[in-house]
């Protein structure tokens, strides 16, 4: 990669993509590792069995993701079981698994057939002293070993520390230029506690950028405890990071990490043909339903995409807005999701122009007058009670009928009639 020389042009198509983009910028050119079957077991109300595995890394597959994470095979015999069995679908996706940095693990992890081992140690103060119990120095010589029998056996390796942001920055530095001289395929920054914020990841993943080989990759993995996740991986691409963490509906210990839909619904608004040409961004909402169902969890309502409240669309003048020209109120084309739009009529803050789409779409012909009495009554019922779609059907179906049959007094009787 070229040295930094300052802001570029952005060359992307998309009006909301940012101006000006770091040369060191991969926001058009990055990498998933779904960590749905790894980091997503970890979630309280997980327990995957094989089937149920098998299942999650078929769709993940099919969606398109380039890497799917494994529960380290080090954990249980069935974990091991589940390594080998998932390694072997012969899936399109890199099938990589989480390792600590121990050669007992190590050892086990490069027998299951996978193609590469993700290898992880703690290094802030935190996890040195209350976890492993290790200086940097032994750090360095446990990680040089791990690695090195790795790249023996021909696998990919990723070498991240644990706890980073909270990890001192000389320590750091060292230890990944020592792991990048024995030649990783990439390494790893991980804010294991959601600490973080675009900032600081910014110019961690920046600084760390200057001093690694231009072919080392560099791989992140937010947590969410204080709602960072997705912003911090759209820092960490802007300043050159190449792989992003990810779990379907972030999923994971605690909080989760950064979820999958998140990610590309705010990377599609850089440049909607890269991801679009990479994954199957209709299979989303079915990829989500699966991960829910699974974990015994609802798709949240404002969830990005695919939340029932994403395309709904409730206030007049949006509505009205929304109807002329979809651009007004959303970023996101539904349609592109497989997703349809919603526009909500039946309360106090209707508008007439989404009540008289609403006829339209029912083929009733109704005047401008019309439809401003309806409603009218709308609001007027709505007062007492939000009214259901099938609610405001009746209520212009009604109208309709009425007049088409000239009957005033009976027009006059519906728009006066209390709710029930």
């Amino acid at each position: 990669m070229p040295p930094h020389a300052g802001p570029i042009a952005n060359v992307s198509s998309s009006p909301y993509a940012p101006k000006y983009t770091d040369s060191l910028s991969r926001l058009t050119n990055w990498s998933i590792i779904e960590s749905t079957l790894r980091e997503g077991e970890q979630f309280a109300n997980a327990f995957f069995d094989t089937a149920k595995k098998i299942e999650i890394a078929k769709a993940l597959d099919d969606f398109g993701v380039e890497y799917i994470e494994l529960t380290s095979p080090a954990a249980s015999e069935q974990s091991r079981q589940d390594c080998v069995a998932i390694a072997n679908l012969g899936l399109k996706a890199k099938i990589l698994t989480h390792v600590r940095c121990h050669m007992d693990d190590a050892r086990i992890a490069c027998e299951t057939g996978v193609d590469g081992l993700d290898v992880v140690i703690g290094t802030s103060s935190y996890l040195r002293e209350f976890s492993h119990g290790k200086d940097m120095d032994r750090i360095i010589k446990d990680a040089t070993e791990v690695i090195n029998y790795v790249k023996s056996k021909g696998l990919e390796v990723r070498f991240s520390s644990e706890d980073s942001f909270r990890s001192d920055l000389v320590d750091l530095l060292n230890l990944y230029k020592a792991v990048d001289q024995l030649g990783v395929n990439r390494v790893g920054i991980a804010d294991t506690v959601g600490c973080a914020n675009p900032r600081q990841v910014y110019d961690l993943v920046k600084t760390l950028r200057s001093v690694l080989k231009p072919t080392t990759d560099i791989e992140c993995h937010f947590h969410n405890d204080t709602g960072c996740a997705t912003a911090n991986a759209y820092a960490a691409l802007e300043a050159g990071a190449t792989h992003i963490d990810t779990s379907v509906l972030g999923i994971g210990e605690r909080n989760g990490i950064t979820p999958i839909g998140n990610l590309i619904a705010r990377m599609f608004t850089v440049d909607p043909d890269y991801v679009a040409s990479k994954y199957k961004l209709h299979q989303l909402r079915d990829l989500e339903n699966l991960i829910a169902d699974a974990v015994e969890i609802q798709v949240p309502f404002n969830n990005c995409i695919t939340g029932y409240c994403a395309f709904t669309h409730k206030a007049g003048i949006h509505a009205k807005a929304i109807l002329n020209n979809p651009a007004t109120y959303e970023i996101l084309k539904p349609e592109v999701f497989g997703m349809t739009r919603y526009v909500s009529i039946g309360h106090r803050l209707t508008g007439w122009n989404a009540v008289k789409n609403r006829a339209e779409q029912l083929g009733l012909t109704l005047s401008d007058d019309d439809l401003k009495a309806i409603t009218g009554k709308i609001k007027k019922l709505a007062d007492i009670k939000n009214q259901s779609m099938e609610d405001v059907d009746g209520l212009l179906r009604n109208f309709h009928a009425y007049k088409v049959a000239g009957d005033h007094s009976a027009i006059q009787q519906l728009l006066v009639e209390e709710a029930n």
